[in-house]
């Protein structure tokens, strides 16, 4: 066996039954990374210098293949069903058995790296994979030992990735040949059957979703988060295609965050060290940070080029519409050197409403507050998912449903004690459609929405006049600088109003009835948030 890079002297793979590997690299550079992956034709260069890699079969993650070993430690904490699929020891250690057998007689890639950048909560991680480009996806994404650091670290937890590894499916205790575990009493992940890099990052975070608020009472969350120069300190919630990467990203505000992040005593930080964005239809334009980081350190996964050229075709849904890049978070201009800053001033929960119901903006109590958290609403229309003709409700619960490994009302708890007894201003922002349905309507004006953020952000909202949705309950501003005050009530946008009192009742109905599976353990404030379906003539 022969190892290539810098390491802990001390640290042996043996010890975790990795033996007879035929290369060892650990801790490589970018550069040799790169060149790596070049070499084994597992990539390209495109014309900035970014390495383009296909994942293959597996574009996304794979929710019905992520598990957990449940056990003495997970049985009675893990809010089992839904997304928190159950394995028992006996099928991890035989999973994790085929996993380091098929690292024999491999050349492999390792990588030490650690999340969360509050070093009171830091978690080493040590990587294993089989390909040269998701070891680089593991630099670019986790957060980064000095060298130093890198002669002395041992891991909190292991990851062994290899996506050449497929199993034997219901007859190896799971679904099909791939899968993804988490041992929490061994603090060891396994990956096998797919390449997807995306489920190296969000194994570390479904880690932390349960550690964190669990054990050290600290709210794991999906957001992004920035920070003002006096200090002030604003969170974005919000699922896929709501805004939260575009609206996040302020010259005037430096980036802490661009996904995933926790929240103490004293203030936010971020887990991560990078950002995994999506770039389906991007542009310099509309995300022109995003854009620019796409260069030499890179990766792109899944685009396609124009024909004959290195040039990315961002609008190519060839392979899949989760076309990503990763990349190291000082890749954007405005990001903050270490990730962490003081409590928040203001949140924004984001939602793309295709019905046209919500307002642009509107302002949230605590229990309103608490109750869109657990709701996590969005929508999508018809295009963006076979078998949809038109606007479908989304929710997944606190913005992050499949990575949420406790009962969701223990973040909303968390989320509920921050914000009693204080001075957080939570604001409702809708980034879907005005006037009318998908279709109808027209789609909120992106000037007009920064527009709102920035006058929340200085505190002009709070002293305007506010009217109360009729349904939904919340405060909406009467008028907002730079943006015309008849839009700010939605009602006013849409020609019929029996319409829009119709499609408003029609909401209600489908968050209350998805509410129906937290109501036993929902507080009173909560419940008592739920939107009231207007009666019509």
């Amino acid at each position: 066996m022969n190892v290539v890079g810098p390491k802990n002297p001390k640290a042996n793979l043996e010890t975790i039954g990795i033996k007879n590997t035929k290369v060892q690299f650990w801790n490589l550079t970018p550069e040799e990374l790169t060149e790596e992956t070049i070499k084994r034709n597992q990539g390209v260069l495109n014309n900035t210098g970014a390495l383009a890699v296909d994942t293959g079969e597996f574009t996304g993650r794979a929710p019905k293949d992520k598990f957990i070993v449940k056990d003495a430690n997970t049985e009675h904490n893990v809010d089992w069903g839904g997304f928190n699929n159950a394995v028992t020891p006996e099928v991890f250690e035989n999973l994790y058995k085929k996993v380091i057998n098929y690292f024999e007689g491999k050349d492999i890639f390792v990588r030490d790296c650690y999340a969360c950048a509050d070093d009171a909560y830091r978690l080493n991680v040590r990587v294993v994979t089989e390909y040269a480009y998701a070891n680089m996806f593991a630099y670019n994404m986790f957060l980064r030992p000095t060298a130093s650091e890198l002669n002395s670290m041992e891991p909190d937890w292991l990851i062994l990735q290899a996506p050449g590894l497929k199993c034997d499916g219901v007859a190896d205790g799971v679904r099909q040949h791939n899968f993804a575990i988490l041992n929490f009493t061994k603090k060891i992940a396994i990956i096998g059957g797919t390449a997807y890099t995306g489920e190296i990052k969000k194994g570390i975070f479904s880690v932390l979703n349960y550690v964190l608020p669990h054990e050290k009472k600290v709210l794991s969350m999906h957001c992004s988060a920035n920070v003002g120069k006096g200090g002030d300190v604003a969170l974005f919630f919000g699922l896929s295609g709501t805004g939260k990467t575009t609206l996040s990203a302020d010259p005037n505000r430096p980036l802490i965050g661009d996904d995933e992040h926790g929240w103490t005593n004293t203030g936010v930080f971020n887990f991560e060290g990078g950002c995994y964005a999506k770039v389906i239809d991007l542009s310099a334009e509309k995300e022109p940070d995003i854009y620019r980081a796409i260069r030499h350190g890179a990766i792109l996964e899944n685009i396609g080029f124009i024909e004959g050229t290195r040039t990315v075709d961002y609008t190519n849904k060839e392979k899949t519409e989760n076309t990503r890049v990763s990349y190291p978070i000082h890749f954007i201009d405005n990001a903050l050197e270490k990730s962490v800053a003081g409590e928040p001033k203001n949140i924004f929960f984001l939602t793309y409403d295709a019905f046209g119901v919500l307002p642009p903006i509107s302002k949230l109590n605590v229990g309103q507050a608490m109750y869109f958290f657990l709701s996590g609403f969005t929508s999508k229309v018809a295009g963006t998912e076979a078998g949809v003709t038109e606007p479908q409700t989304t929710f997944s619960t606190c913005f992050g449903a499949p990575f949420l490994p406790l009962h969701p009302t223990k973040y909303a708890s968390l989320l509920g004690e921050k914000l009693r007894d204080s001075n957080i201003r939570v604001w409702l922002l809708n980034t879907g459609y005005t006037g009318g349905v998908y279709g109808v309507g027209k789609r909120m004006s992106l000037p007009h929405t920064r527009a709102l953020i920035t006058e929340a952000l200085n505190g002009n909202l709070d002293k305007v006049e506010c009217e109360i949705h009729p349904v939904f309950g919340m405060a909406i501003p009467k008028t907002c600088p730079n943006v015309p005050d008849e839009i700010l009530n939605p009602r006013n946008t849409w020609k019929n109003k029996d319409e829009y009192d119709a499609k408003a009742n029609e909401l209600a109905v489908a968050f209350n009835k998805n509410f129906e599976k937290f109501a036993p353990k929902a507080e009173k404030e909560i419940l008592e948030s739920a939107p009231k379906v207007m009666q019509t003539v």
